[in-house]
């Protein structure tokens, strides 16, 4: 289970080093396998290859006639890519995937689960600022009545 945020910085070549705090689970549960994807929200989505696995298939399992759904799927499955972590557990974010994300040097990786998400530190501030300014009135109706 992923949780919590860390701030880090991609070096020169675009690798991400992965907290150590995470490596042990992601060796032992996918041998360092992983797949990185695009997310519509301009972040990266980042599976261990298990976990990621019954996401693809399921989404390549909607109708492709469907514009919207045929736009998701171009974006997720088109954009995934299959990384290994390296003995330094370090992950390679490649070009496109970074400009698509606007990743700079320095980036937030937030656990959400079974994945991460990898964010450019600016719009990972613009992202808190955006959920911390919600109103009584805004919460979806899945959260109602969820309590922390």
């Amino acid at each position: 289970m992923f949780r919590g945020s860390t701030q880090l910085n991609l070096d020169s070549k675009g690798r991400l080093a992965i907290p150590a705090k995470y490596r042990n689970e992601l060796f032992a549960n996918c041998g360092g396998n992983i797949v990185v994807t695009a997310d519509p929200s301009r972040c990266l989505l980042i599976y261990p290859q298990p976990v990621w696995e019954p996401i693809e298939k399921k989404l390549s399992g909607f109708s492709s006639f469907n514009p919207q759904i045929r736009s998701l799927q171009r974006l997720i499955i088109g954009n995934a890519c299959d990384v290994e972590m390296d003995g330094s557990g370090r992950i390679l974010i490649s070009a496109p995937l970074r400009q698509f994300a606007g990743l700079q040097k320095e980036v937030v990786l937030a656990g959400q689960g079974e994945k991460f998400e990898l964010w450019d530190m600016a719009k990972w501030d613009l992202e808190i600022d955006t959920a911390t300014a919600c109103k009584d009135g805004d919460i979806p109706p899945e959260l109602e009545g969820f309590s922390l």
